[in-house]
């Protein structure tokens, strides 16, 4: 079956505008593995691609050559095949002596996908193509789009590039996973009619990921989806884990004892107490992988209220590794049904609440625009604050600090049916406001705003303790256009 394109007008613009211009552009194309950037390529400039070559996972400079050879010849189908070239120089001096005697009207159009494996260390790849940018392409009706999985390696290579690179990219896009708007109409553009308490339970397992999300069949639940594509003995995503971050990142052991000491601490980790964690050198090295993952879209920083320096926290918000790592790793899958099984259990209860915070921390904008306060200029964090003799431990989900003197404090619950406000819990937040206003001798107003999937049965706990109540649906609302 065909594959479906959808979505991405913002993405199509940019590509489009690049087609028309009047000079020669070079479009950087970064994004995770699995979030559709060929795809997107191929399909807004289809039929238009004069060449296109795609690295090669881990090949040889010789294998990278002859691919880049088989290729040529494939677009541009000479009388005798090219010869295999020497080194990278001489290639792109193939591409410039056969498309500058090309006599078209139309922008020449170039295609490097996984860039970062062709461009290896000691290839000469990176230098050899900013020659042909600088001397060739620059001066002719050219597009040249790069693209790669590896986001870090992608900006610290060629967007940043102090050589023959250096500020040449005229157009970047930053491809992330579809939001959950994007994934209903994806859904519903494949005719499959799921509510928003189904995509968001399909969301929390494997986020907006393209890739993941063709996997879904209409028809079935999302629970009956979910035991099929990660529990079955031929899930698509049940070994996807392993081979995800070694394709993005060299040397992948480190960042994935990060990800994996992330996936225990739900609320996330100060680069301290990381380092703790895992027993990390305290240096460059660290940092790096940290940026890494954290360009990647796995792990987010997040700040502490009033601690702008010190009060930095990572979290694990990628919904896969999170999914796989709690039901999945080092776990004996000996039958279909195991998420059923898994939904009776403790975990279970503990990861959909963590999900869904993770799922609102990513919808923001939806928030604020369901707030009435998209126009007021606003500060996020959390508020974690450690218990002592005189009170317990304090933590906020989240909370939104307004410049109209107001600051939200949300809660997020995950819940099947409407959220009932017992006594006990009412007590509790009025106890985390009064800590929070005295820790932080904060003067503002504050709220206390609850999001959560159903809503609220009122009673008389509610009233007079929650100022605001905002369902699942609030998250599934487009952003609006700049």
């Amino acid at each position: 079956m065909k594959e479906l394109f959808f979505g991405r007008k913002q993405e199509i613009k940019i590509l489009n505008k690049a087609l028309q211009s009047d000079h020669a552009e070079l479009i950087a194309v970064i994004g995770r593995r699995r979030v559709g950037k060929t795809f997107l390529i191929r399909s807004a400039y289809k039929g238009k691609i004069d060449f296109e070559m795609t690295g090669i996972q881990k090949g040889t400079l010789q294998e990278q050559l002859q691919h880049f050879t088989n290729r040529l010849n494939f677009h541009i189908k000479p009388v005798l095949p090219y010869a295999v070239p020497s080194n990278w120089l001489e290639a792109f001096q193939m591409l410039t002596i056969y498309f500058d005697h090309l006599d078209s009207k139309e922008k020449i159009v170039f295609f490097f996908d996984e860039l970062p494996w062709i461009a290896t260390k000691r290839s000469g790849f990176l230098k050899a193509f900013g020659v042909f940018w600088n001397t060739w392409a620059s001066q002719n009706n050219v597009v040249i789009v790069i693209c790669g999985s590896a986001a870090s390696w992608m900006i610290q290579k060629v967007v940043r590039d102090k050589g023959g690179l250096h500020n040449r990219i005229t157009r970047r896009i930053e491809l992330s996973p579809f939001d959950l708007a994007e994934t209903k109409a994806y859904l519903k553009a494949k005719k499959y009619n799921f509510d928003h308490y189904q995509i968001i339970q399909l969301y929390m397992a494997m986020g907006g990921i393209p890739h993941y999300l063709k996997e879904i069949e209409g028809g079935q639940s999302a629970a009956q989806n979910i035991d099929r594509i990660f529990f079955s003995k031929s899930g698509f995503l049940k070994e996807e884990f392993d081979l995800l971050y070694p394709a993005l990142f060299e040397n992948a052991e480190t960042h994935i004892k990060i990800i994996k000491i992330l996936a225990e601490k739900w609320k996330g980790l100060t680069r301290k107490e990381l380092i703790k964690a895992g027993k990390f050198p305290n240096g460059g090295t660290l940092t790096k992988t940290i940026e890494e993952l954290v360009h990647a879209g796995f792990i987010a920083p997040f700040y502490t209220f009033g601690k702008k320096k010190n009060g930095l926290h990572y979290r694990l918000i990628d919904e896969y590794s999170i999914f796989y790592l709690k039901f999945l790793h080092n776990k004996r899958l000996e039958e279909r049904g195991m998420w059923k099984k898994f939904s009776q259990t403790q975990t279970y209860k503990i990861w959909t609440g963590f999900a869904f915070e993770n799922i609102c921390l990513k919808h923001l904008a939806q928030i604020k625009k369901a707030l009435n306060i998209s126009g007021v200029y606003t500060e996020t964090s959390i508020y974690r604050k450690t218990g002592n003799k005189e009170h317990s431990g304090v933590q906020i989900d989240l909370l939104i600090d307004r410049n109209d003197h107001i600051i939200n404090l949300l809660e997020l619950k995950f819940y099947n049916t409407d959220f009932i406000v017992s006594k006990s819990y009412a007590k509790e937040l009025s106890q985390k406001m009064e800590i929070f206003r005295q820790q932080t001798k904060t003067k503002k107003q504050l709220f206390w705003t609850l999001l959560t999937t159903f809503g609220l049965e009122k009673n008389e706990h509610s009233l007079g303790l929650l100022d605001q109540t905002l369902t699942m649906d609030v998250l599934f609302e487009e952003e609006t256009e700049d």
